[in-house]
């Protein structure tokens, strides 16, 4: 940490000079133009970035397969805008992967291929993304589907748990977006004046996307345990589907404090959430009690979606915590 003394010049212009160390390590100059934050009661300052947008290159030599496609995915959320993929010679399998990795991402494409290079781009305008809108949609994706593995589940409905499973990349890839948007935030304060949103309410989305995406594994894995399962007991199917609706209002309380503007309003939403873990908690054990009166292999998958929606549940909590936090006095 360095200190300045703030100096009046011209009679009304405070001034104040930068550490040398800072400025060549940054390539601030004489005529460089900077540029400054106001952040509440602080004021941050940056050196304006005028290359636009990010390119990175990564050497995929050594990569193929799942560990390749995670390495572009890393790239994307990192914040890279165009991301270039070189090796001495780029084979089929790793086409493929990288392949896979714009699919499972908004907004990319391949630019250009060569024998020994890929070019991705991110087509969509980082000015025009919203954290809100992606968490938004993250919500109502993780609840229906939550919702609809259980039904699939009790009706034994095979086509609405593989549209439950093909849902799960569609959160996924929401995902992916705000935690792109988020780190973006970190990195630059322009980030977060474009997008119009506190950065501590954008850890707070970021978190509470998280926990959505859980939710949606959570819901794959019912819908997944469904495929294999035929028909179950009449008082268990009942059990299961007022787990779920549990389950639900805990998230729809939670997101709903998470988002509200009355101070409040949220912390009430948030505590009745809270509260509504602990009683799910019991009802839990009720069909835990059904369960021990079913046929092994049966009662272990049935044990299985009980303890998914029960940590769903738990997930929804968590967000619930993040509201409260979020509608607290700070410093």
């Amino acid at each position: 940490m360095e200190t300045r003394k703030v100096q009046v010049t011209g009679g009304s212009t405070y001034t104040v000079s930068l550490p040398k160390t800072w400025a060549t390590e940054n390539d601030v100059s004489a005529g460089t133009t900077v540029e400054f934050y106001p952040e509440d009661d602080a004021l941050l300052l940056t050196p304006r970035d005028e290359t636009g947008r990010q390119e990175g290159v990564l050497d995929i030599s050594s990569l193929e397969g799942e560990r390749l496609t995670r390495a572009v995915m890393t790239m994307y959320v990192s914040g890279f805008d165009i991301i270039r993929l070189e090796a001495g010679r780029i084979t089929t399998d790793q086409r493929r992967a990288i392949r896979d990795a714009t699919q499972g991402l908004v907004g990319v494409e391949v630019l250009e291929e060569t024998t020994d290079s890929v070019v991705i781009q991110d087509l969509l305008d980082s000015s025009e993304l919203s954290i809100v809108n992606a968490v938004t949609r993250m919500r109502l994706i993780a609840q229906s589907m939550l919702e609809d593995a259980v039904t699939a589940l009790i009706e034994d409905d095979d086509d609405i748990a593989h549209d439950v499973i093909e849902r799960d990349d569609d959160v996924d890839r929401l995902w992916l977006v705000v935690s792109r948007i988020f780190r973006a935030t970190l990195r630059s304060p322009r980030a977060a004046e474009e997008l119009g949103v506190p950065r501590e309410d954008c850890f707070d989305f970021h978190s509470s996307a998280r926990q959505l995406e859980r939710v949606a594994d959570h819901a794959a894995k019912i819908s997944n345990i469904a495929l294999k399962l035929g028909e179950i007991p009449e008082p268990v199917a009942e059990g299961l589907e007022e787990l779920q609706a549990d389950a639900s209002t805990v998230l729809e309380k939670s997101m709903d404090a998470l988002f509200a503007d009355d101070t409040d309003e949220a912390n009430r939403l948030g505590h009745d959430a809270r509260e509504n873990v602990l009683e799910i908690d019991e009802h839990t054990r009720q069909i835990d009690d059904m369960l021990r009166d079913l046929e092994p292999v049966q009662a272990q998958s049935l044990g299985l979606i009980v303890d998914s929606l029960s940590r769903s549940a738990d997930y929804g909590g968590n967000i619930a915590e993040t509201a409260l936090q979020k509608a607290a006095p700070r410093p």
